[in-house]
């Protein structure tokens, strides 16, 4: 699973959103992860720019964007709004892989890129689009270029959990899921969660 999809992703019994989204393992390789990094903190904007994941446009004098997130192209000002409304949603995610390199990036993601995008958002005329390319390279790379293999989703309002097994979220109603496998899933991986997730009235199994 991408996590591009979590931005959409609501209970299907409750339509409840957002989720939350406990990541217990990752698909890809850690040479991709500190690529990734590696990248952002060299700034290099032509070497981003060679990738094509954010296109800018200027019209009368006015800047437009587009990206891999935000599909249609949006005024400046409109583009980042839905950025941030994407990155706020890492606010319900929870890292809890062993992988340290991915855990670095969402540590970068949460404190300098946010705080980077809000600081631009807050006065778009003492600042120029380059200033925030890197930034937006990460989150673009982050959200649709890292795939989850393991983990679970969990409904906050009838505290259903939805296991996502090889990069697939298994998200059936409960008349149609294997309570033994998803028991078994849970118990594998209990030690990636706290004992307050299993003191909820989980559905539909618990351990």
């Amino acid at each position: 699973m991408k996590p591009w999809l979590f931005d959409i992703l609501a209970c299907p019994i409750d339509k409840h959103f957002p989720l939350k989204l406990y990541i217990f393992s990752f698909e890809n390789k850690l040479e991709e992860f500190q690529s990734i990094i590696d990248i952002y903190k060299n700034r290099d904007i032509n070497l981003i720019n060679k990738e094509k994941l954010i296109e800018v446009f200027q019209e009368n004098n006015e800047y437009f964007l587009r990206d891999n997130l935000v599909i249609e192209k949006k005024k400046f000002r409109s583009y980042l709004e839905l950025i941030i409304s994407s990155l706020n949603e890492f606010e319900n995610v929870f890292n809890n892989s062993t992988n340290q390199l991915s855990k670095k990036i969402f540590q970068i993601i949460n404190s300098e890129v946010k705080s980077k995008i809000l600081e631009i958002f807050k006065d778009l005329n003492s600042h120029h689009i380059e200033d925030i390319v890197p930034e937006l390279y990460l989150i673009n790379k982050v959200k649709l270029n890292i795939e989850i293999e393991s983990g679970i989703l969990f409904c906050t309002k009838c505290k259903r959990w939805y296991p996502i097994i090889d990069t697939i979220p298994q998200m059936l109603p409960d008349k149609y899921r294997d309570g033994r496998k998803e028991i078994e899933f849970l118990e594998s991986n209990k030690n990636l969660l706290d004992e307050k997730f299993f003191n909820q009235d989980l559905k539909p199994f618990n351990i």
